[in-house]
Order: C-alpha cells, then sequence, then structure tokens
C-alpha cells in the first residue's frame, strides 16, 4: 500500500466557497475509482482550527502501487497542476491500516513521527501498525494507517475522524471537504489483525 499526499498553499483571499465546490465535482469522480481505497480532499482555512494559511491538500491510499503509477502516467495529476502548479508529493509506504467504526469523516490527521537511529526498527514497525490499529477502534474513527518514509526514517500516523481538534488527536487537523472511499471498506477492521503487515 501507498500513501501519498500533496498541499498547496492558496492566497489569503482565495474563494474558499468556490473551491469547495469545485471538490464537490472531482470527489464524484474519485467515487467510482476502481483501485483505490481512499482519497480525502483536505481543506485548511486561515483562521480555523489552528490554521494560519489557507491551503487545499489531497491525501490518498492506494493498496497497490501500480494504479497510482497509472494514474500518474496518464495525466491524472494534471488537472491539480493546470490550476495550482506542481506541488511536493509526498509518498510513503503504508506499513498497515485499518477501517474503523466511525461513519462521518470531518478531520483527518497527520502526525510525522521521527525514527531514532537507536530504535530496533522491527519493534517500531510492530508498535506503529498496533497504534493505528488502537486508533482504528474507538468509535469516532472512519479510518487509521501508518506510513514509513525510509529516506527520512519517520512515520507518517494518519487517521479520518468525526472529531474535532482539541478532543486529543496529535498532529495537524485538516478540514474534509469530500472523502471518496471506494475500497475503504475491504481493510481489514480494527478489531482483526491483518497478519502481521499490510494486506
Amino acid at each position: 500500500m501507498v500513501i501519498v499526499h500533496y498541499a498547496t498553499r492558496l492566497p489569503a483571499g482565495h474563494d474558499i466557497a468556490a473551491l469547495r465546490d469545485w471538490v464537490k465535482g472531482r470527489g464524484a469522480v474519485w467515487d467510482k475509482a476502481p483501485d483505490l481505497c481512499f482519497k480525502a480532499f483536505l481543506l485548511r482555512e486561515a483562521g480555523r482550527f489552528g490554521a494560519t494559511a489557507n491551503n487545499f491538500s489531497s491525501l490518498y491510499l492506494w493498496p497497490q502501487d501500480k494504479p497510482f503509477r497509472d494514474w500518474l502516467v496518464r495525466g491524472g495529476f494534471k488537472v491539480i497542476t493546470d490550476i495550482y502548479g506542481r506541488a511536493e508529493m509526498e509518498t510513503f509506504l503504508a506499513l498497515d491500516a485499518f477501517r474503523g467504526r466511525g461513519e462521518e469523516a470531518r478531520f483527518l490527521y497527520r502526525e510525522d513521527v521521527a525514527i531514532l537511529p537507536d530504535d530496533d526498527l522491527t519493534a517500531a514497525f510492530a508498535r506503529e501498525a498496533g497504534l493505528a490499529r488502537d486508533r482504528a477502534a474507538r468509535p469516532d474513527v472512519v479510518t487509521a494507517a501508518v506510513g514509513l518514509d525510509p529516506r527520512g526514517w519517520k512515520f507518517v500516523r494518519v487517521h479520518l475522524s468525526a472529531a474535532e481538534p482539541g478532543d486529543g488527536d496529535a498532529g495537524v487537523a485538516y478540514q474534509v471537504a469530500h472523502l471518496s472511499r471506494p475500497l475503504l471498506d475491504t481493510l481489514p477492521a480494527a478489531g482483526r489483525v491483518s497478519g502481521g503487515g499490510a494486506p
């Protein structure tokens, strides 16, 4: 599995309402994507939920790398580059991902955690997968995943939740403008171990 995240800073006067309308149209397209666990269309609005600037981003969980590759080479990212330019695209090897019991994804939380030089990697991988599973077991959580950046040696923890910032969720909070979830329900449930790794 692959986690992909890109973000674009927006000017202070950007029409957020128009952007939300645009997201609805794009979201309908992604709702039918055949090879995607989920795509979250995300907003950060200056002055809301800790944001100091306007920001638009998307975070994907791809079950395999080939659909992600196909989307890139067939020009899928051109929709964004034509409007906002070429944003940095972060990619992470997803160590594990789980579906939760929550129904409404109002916020996505992303937390980056450095892996210390002396950490036992095998133990750290297992610990992070367990934390993602535990997080997905919360009643407000729709899904939780953990990714690895093997170049920078850090984990990226991601979860989608109905809970607002300030309710104990760590990391940067993004408002979910739309969640496309074609294959999200195929992820292992939080109460069941996926077999020691990502499916």
